[in-house]
């Protein structure tokens, strides 16, 4: 039963600390994988799978998750998700070779499934008419991406250079962090499913097109943002050759408002609507990045007067600002997906947001590689902005047609 009033608030004030902590857990390898590259060679290709490994334990276990989070209870299965990931996450500064660090980064993933825990353990605190707000809050947990950006440098800088600080330090504060969640979260036995949707129903849930839809959405906010947030830091080195510190800090341009600003984005969805606010979500992120897309150009062409010569490109201030308006977008159309489910699937939160968060989390995952394979093949770094324009372009396409006129 609820311990009080302020028991919802607690539970949601609790629950977003504990995720960000998880998120920047989650998202270490944006930094750590850096002088770990440079420390085995890495290609492109080899960085982006490195990064991406933990996202892909972290998006298979939502499915399950989010089950066991409708039967059992939120509160019980987020705190057991921490714990099993404290001593991975440690062993990682023992790790010397490449497939180390890849099994490694598999068990580190799992608090990437705390967002399918959350979610559902949150909303259910909360009337409907507020579940957008409270999960957009719960959401922002996703600025532990920039949390990382901010803290790793600055142990990389405080151990001398050594690297191993960053998964020594992050194991003890993801205990600590476990902690603190169960003492401030409640319990509430009335918000437990029993008869919970079954991993064979949860999958037949797939075969709805809504859900289908939601999913794609969801692998291009989501997916996009933890795939861009993996993968800024080493923009900024190789694009235009700050030190590690430097480009932390500018990546978290994008990853801070990426995640703070769902807050604002559930908002939002709750005024205007799933739809309306996906629909615009798209579209800016669709202008963003075909600006973003463009390559270092030089070029000659031949006039009246000779030949003239031009020179394209984005500076680093110009590229900046344009990924802190992809966070915006990105912030506020996680929410908005959410809000989607909420309204359509009340009964099922879990079950559906473990899904969605998977295709999600298996677009973070698979982005990421893809950038690697993308910047190996082609040698243009802003192939990655290109991949990410194709992807919206489907997702604006999809909603024109899945939507009749009056029907949002």
């Amino acid at each position: 039963m609820r311990k009080s009033l302020a028991s919802p608030y607690l539970v949601l004030g609790g629950s977003t600390f504990a995720f960000t902590i998880c998120f920047a857990v989650w998202m270490m390898f944006a930094v750590l994988g850096i002088p770990i590259r440079t420390e085995l060679n890495l290609s492109q290709t080899q960085f982006g799978l490195l990064a991406a490994t933990p996202v892909l334990t972290g998006s298979l276990v939502r499915v399950p998750l989010g089950i066991w989070t409708d039967r059992y209870g939120g509160r019980i299965v987020f705190l057991c998700t921490m714990l099993i990931a404290v001593i991975p996450i440690w062993l990682l500064s023992y790790a010397t070779q490449y497939w180390q660090f890849l099994v490694l980064a598999l068990f580190v993933g799992l608090v990437g499934g705390s967002f399918s825990v959350g979610t559902p353990y949150v909303a259910r605190w909360f009337p409907k008419n507020k579940q957008g707000l409270a999960m957009g809050i719960f959401g922002a947990g996703n600025s532990g991406a920039a949390l990382t950006k901010f803290v790793a440098p600055a142990l990389i800088v405080m151990a001398g250079g050594a690297w191993n600080i960053i998964p020594q330090v992050y194991s003890v504060a993801l205990l600590i962090t476990a902690v603190i969640f169960w003492l401030l979260t409640s319990t509430d036995p009335a918000h437990n499913s029993p008869q919970s949707i079954s991993l064979k129903a949860q999958i037949a849930l797939i075969k709805d097109p809504r859900v289908l839809r939601y999913c794609q959405y969801y692998s291009v906010v989501f997916g996009g943002y933890v795939a861009l947030s993996l993968w800024m830091t080493q923009y900024y080195i190789g694009e235009y050759g700050f030190n590690i510190k430097t480009a932390a800090f500018l990546a978290a341009c994008f990853s801070l408002p990426g995640g703070v600003l769902r807050a604002v984005g559930g908002w939002i969805s709750d005024k205007h609507g799933a739809y309306k606010t996906t629909w615009w979500v798209m579209w800016v992120c669709w202008v963003a990045f075909f600006l973003l897309s463009y390559p270092d150009t030089s070029f000659t062409i031949n006039t009246a007067k000779g030949e003239q010569s031009f020179h394209i490109a984005l500076g680093p201030t110009t590229f900046t600002i344009l990924i802190f308006v992809v966070g915006i977008a990105m912030a506020i159309g996680k929410a908005s997906v959410f809000k989607f489910i909420a309204d359509d699937f009340s009964e099922n939160i879990g079950a559906v947001s473990g899904i969605v968060g998977l295709a999600g989390g298996l677009g973070g995952f698979i982005l990421p590689i893809l950038f690697g394979v993308l910047l190996d093949f082609t040698g243009i770094r802003s192939s990655s902005f290109m991949l990410l324009y194709g992807t919206v372009c489907i997702s604006l396409i999809w909603m024109h047609y899945s939507f009749k006129k009056g029907q949002a």
